[in-house]
């Protein structure tokens, strides 16, 4: 039996020992409570966002660009959705034979491919917007680590329609040329976010998108149907004149919509990488040239507007040649005695000339401005340049001579147009531009092309008078017979201009540019168009080679826009009627 005093001294022990251990309970539970207090109250925050950080990773991903429209609705640039790569480094086996697989699918160099796989990081982009047999190919290795997201591709249905117009973007969705760049902060908007959530040993648990955006759609003015017309032709002409390019423009001489524009050579939208700067540079707007007898509207016009010559004014050209400056300047084929409409009619350069002299200098170069010459037109497309002409000061002993049969002035083909669409629409330099609305992802408008106030730059009844005599051109006796529209009236004018030679500086005598400028109906224009044929093979003049460009071209749109003929009996019907 236990002595009661050493029982008593082993309870003593015991409940010592019971308040040592409650007590460490105690104030163990009051340190985690403490603890617990700091990191989901205190520190909440702070521990939240680290918790994050490591369970959920988050990455940037493309938006969806706006769709791009022509003016009746039809997808001229539009997304795909594909599949891109991805890999977790910790995750992957980068061993030689899983590298040469996956390198020969996506047609990467294995060592490219093996730098990817072998980063210090959780997430890697693998490859971008496969095609879905690479997708599929890559699924059926089973390699670990690897993963797919959906992404938007740039699909441009028409490939190489309109090509100059649209421009196109590139494998990051970053804008290049055309439209694309010119309203990239319209069809672009901020990115979205993947959100990719992950378990303790840091493997992917699922994927889900998260703030997917999409931008603005643009509503183009050019007409696909029109365009394919265009683009048709002017491939026939390069073919048949072997030349190194072409351009072509039509547009809405009222209110300058452009209804469609092309240069050859073009290039595939979707393959916009392996085309080279040759192919891709829009020519309508970034290349000049001197413009030849299309520029002989300028003195026509301006004489016509200062009343410098009566109505039976008449021209001898019949030496064939005029001296100006010490340099003699010959007609293409000599005449006798003109009037006032046909030296434009049959574009004598002597008869211009003539013309000229009496404009005077500060005159020539007063209406050369007016028409918008040597400065941009300020169409909605990157890369337009101005031209140029010299200032009437800087003009040398021969440019009374040269500018009025359109030499020593530099132009684009746009530029061009929109002079004759001046004429055509009784005396307004209108705005080209080719981009009449954009809509939200939504449908609202948020910009709608609105006509500014009209600049007048010829009377009415100049312009009216002007028309008259280029409708002479295309008749019988005018350059440009081979434009004539059967049913429908044609106004406008021939340019063959010779190319300096850049090793002689000189004109070449076997490089030139051929084109013809016009509008129809020549009463109320339906159409404006220009036809540029750089360096053709075979034949040079432009009403050879590029005015039955403009015919057939014509023809086929006034059919497509049904627009009746001049001489259509429906329209004799109305014309009765009234």
């Amino acid at each position: 039996m236990t002595p009661p005093r050493l029982r008593r001294g082993r309870d003593d022990i015991s409940r010592k020992r019971t308040v040592i251990l409650n007590t460490v309970i105690i104030f163990s539970f009051v340190a985690v409570f403490a603890r617990l207090t700091d990191i989901m109250i205190l520190q909440n925050r702070f521990y939240s966002e680290k918790a994050r950080s490591q369970q959920i990773k988050t990455e940037d991903i493309q938006a969806r660009r706006g769709n791009i429209y022509d003016r009746r609705g039809r997808d001229i640039a539009i997304n795909m959705e594909m599949e891109s790569l991805y890999c977790d480094p910790e995750e992957t086996v980068a061993t030689p034979e899983n590298v040469g697989k996956l390198s020969s699918i996506l047609n990467m160099e294995p060592k490219a491919l093996k730098a990817k796989l072998v980063q210090e990081k959780r997430f890697v982009w693998v490859d971008r917007k496969l095609s879905l047999e690479a997708a599929e190919k890559i699924r059926k290795l089973r390699m670990k680590g690897f993963g797919f997201m959906p992404e938007a591709k740039r699909f441009y249905p028409r490939a190489a329609l309109a090509a100059h117009i649209v421009g196109a973007v590139g494998k990051e969705n970053q804008p290049l040329e055309g439209i694309e760049l010119k309203y990239d902060k319209f069809l672009s908007t901020p990115g979205g976010k993947v959100r990719m959530a992950r378990d303790a040993g840091g493997r992917v648990l699922s994927t889900g998108l998260n703030m997917e955006t999409k931008g603005n759609d643009v509503v183009l003015t050019i007409d696909e149907g029109l365009q394919y017309i265009v683009e048709k032709e002017l491939d026939g002409a390069m073919q048949k004149w072997r030349s190194v390019a072409a351009t072509a423009i039509m547009m809405d001489p009222y209110t300058g919509e452009v209804l469609a524009l092309a240069n050859r050579p073009a290039f595939d939208l979707n393959a916009i990488t392996r085309a080279n700067r040759h192919d891709v540079r829009n020519r309508a707007v970034t290349d000049i040239y001197e413009p030849g007898s299309t520029f002989k509207i300028v003195v026509g016009t301006a004489a016509i507007e200062e009343k410098l010559f009566p109505r039976n004014q008449t021209f001898d050209c019949s030496r064939g040649s005029i001296e100006v400056g010490g340099k003699n300047i010959r007609d293409a084929h000599k005449h006798g005695v003109l009037t006032f409409e046909e030296v434009i009619q049959k574009s004598s350069n002597v008869g211009s000339i003539m013309i000229g002299m009496k404009l005077g200098r500060e005159r020539i170069y007063d209406y050369t401005r007016r028409f918008g010459f040597g400065e941009k037109t300020n169409i909605d497309l990157p890369g337009e340049v101005a031209g140029w002409i010299r200032k009437p000061e800087k003009w040398s002993a021969t440019s009374l001579g040269a500018i009025p049969i359109g030499q020593e002035v530099a132009v684009t083909p746009l530029q061009v147009l929109r002079a004759y669409s001046a004429i055509a629409n009784g005396g307004y330099l209108v705005q080209p531009h080719l981009v009449s609305e954009i809509r939200t992802p939504e449908g609202r408008t948020i910009f709608s092309f609105k006509d500014t106030e009209k600049k007048r730059i010829i009377s009415e009844k100049t312009a009216f008078a002007m028309r008259d005599i280029l409708k002479g051109v295309v008749e019988e006796g005018g350059t440009a017979t081979s434009a004539a529209v059967d049913g429908n009236s044609v106004a406008g004018k021939t340019g063959t201009a010779q190319l300096v030679d850049q090793k002689t500086k000189r004109y070449s005598k076997d490089r030139f540019i051929s084109s013809f400028v016009g509008f129809v109906p020549a009463e109320k224009p339906k159409i404006a168009m220009i036809v540029v044929i750089h360096e053709p093979k075979g034949q040079i003049y432009g009403g050879v080679v590029a005015a039955p460009v403009f015919r057939i071209v014509a023809d086929q749109a006034l059919s497509y826009l049904n627009v009746p003929r001049d001489n259509s009996p429906v329209k004799n019907l109305l014309l009765v009627s009234r």
